[in-house]
């Protein structure tokens, strides 16, 4: 696999982990003009998963059918061409009866690696795995190891959506006489929200929102009085009380710690535009079923019974709302009834479907992969709303983290599209303790 390279573009070869692969199919052609590696034993850990109905499944059965098509351009363990001017082989350590020995995924994947780095003339050996443990071993072992981050953001950068601005009391006064104040020089990003701040007067502020399409601020939208009870409560939740009620904005992104009140405001906001304006048709409420902690296993039931414990969430928030409203929302809050306005569900079957004239709420965005994340807001249809709410700092999936998330990935794509709200609530508002452990613990 060795190629000519100049000193100043040093050819590498990548070996992959089950994980990565599992995690993003197209991994193998991420990696530029250089050498992907595939070790046998990966293969038959991916095999494991091809019945899976879940993404984990999909993925499997993605990446086999990426293989498989390769095949026609050559033999895959001598090696063949991407089109990104890179190459792929399958690899197994030794000779084939010790490729077809008990060692493990991670045993192979380090015993291929260290021969490879061992043979004169070849590029320089990189194990890419999402697994800590695999990382440390190869470390410790002499050999270069790297997360896939392909998809990961700079979370110290990450969009926070909103900013503070000082100006002339004049500029404020315009704003409260006018309904708006030309900012067409500024470097705002669509929809991004503003706290207007006097200069000489500090405690003479206005809240309001870059509006691109006539590079003005205008106004955020009041609170409605059917949903008072949710009334925003800082800054931060007024502009998403804004993004989540504006109907030109299709996707909003919240992302908060615990006790932050975004699942809240976005069901809240939800109910209000379903069931009290009828602006769509039906409100759905999605989750990732991933279970924080050791998993229960196997649950009895009817399906809706086997979705309770992962649900309720937001069968709270349902009932908090619901609690001191006139009737109209009660008999479509009885999730068996007749009314069908509301609908709860996983987000195991959305692939494949259609979704027009609905308002989505997805909660724990975070635990989605960027991939997972593309494939729910490619079910978007003609007449909807999609809003994707998650705490990045507190993940359940193995193999995402705080940069490497869908959610995440999603606030960094959208950011310069006038489509698309973004708003980081800071401030805890669920109660003192639920406060005091999200910023201590």
């Amino acid at each position: 696999m060795n190629r000519n390279r100049t000193p100043t573009n040093i050819m590498k070869n990548y070996i992959l982990d089950t994980n990565v692969l599992l995690h993003d199919p197209t991994a193998i052609s991420r990696f530029q003009d250089n050498n992907v590696v595939i070790p046998l034993k990966v293969l038959e850990e991916i095999d494991t998963f091809k019945r899976d109905q879940s993404e984990l499944g999909r993925n499997s059965r993605t990446v086999a059918r990426s293989l498989d098509a390769l095949r026609a351009r050559g033999k895959l363990n001598h090696g063949v061409p991407l089109d990104n001017g890179g190459h792929l082989r399958i690899a197994f350590p030794g000779d084939k009866a010790h490729a077809l020995s008990g060692l493990s995924a991670d045993d192979q994947i380090i015993t291929i690696a260290m021969e490879l780095s061992q043979q004169p003339g070849e590029p320089p050996c990189i194990v890419v795995s999402k697994d800590i443990n695999l990382r440390l071993k190869a470390d410790a072992l002499g050999l270069a190891a790297e997360d896939y981050e392909s998809d990961r953001v700079d979370i110290t950068e990450l969009y926070t959506g909103h900013a503070e601005i000082a100006v002339p009391s004049a500029t404020i006064a315009a704003f409260r006489h006018d309904g708006k104040v030309e900012f067409a020089s500024s470097n705002l990003s669509p929809n991004q929200y503003v706290m207007l701040r006097d200069e000489k007067d500090q405690s003479n502020t206005v809240l309001a929102r870059f509006d691109n399409a006539t590079k003005n601020l205008v106004p955020l939208i009041p609170t409605p009085d059917e949903i008072k009870m949710v009334h925003p409560r800082n800054r931060e939740q007024h502009y998403a009380m804004d993004a989540l009620l504006n109907d030109d904005i299709k996707l909003v992104t919240i992302i908060g710690k615990a006790g932050t009140g975004k699942t809240l405001l976005a069901v809240a906001a939800a109910l209000f535009k379903t069931m009290d304006v009828k602006t769509y048709r039906r409100m759905l409420v999605c989750r990732p079923t991933i279970p924080m902690g050791k998993d229960i296993g196997f649950l009895p039931g009817t399906m809706e019974e086997k979705l309770n414990p992962w649900m309720q969430p937001i069968y709270d928030a349902l009932d908090l709302l619901s609690s001191g409203r006139r009737n109209g929302w009660k008999k479509s809050l009885e999730m068996n009834g007749e009314d069908d306005r509301i609908g709860i569900e996983p987000l195991t079957y959305i692939r494949g479907r259609s979704i027009p004239n609905q308002y989505i709420v997805v909660d724990e965005a975070q635990n989605l992969t960027p991939l997972e994340a593309k494939t729910v807001l490619t079910r978007v249809g003609p007449g909807t709303k999609i809003v994707m709410v998650g705490d990045i700092y507190q993940i359940d999936n193995p193999f995402l983290d705080s940069m490497s998330n869908g959610l995440s990935s999603v606030v960094e794509r959208f950011r310069p599209h006038a489509i698309a709200a973004h708003i980081h609530l800071n401030k805890g508002v669920r109660s003192e303790i639920a406060e005091l452990a999200a910023n201590l613990l």
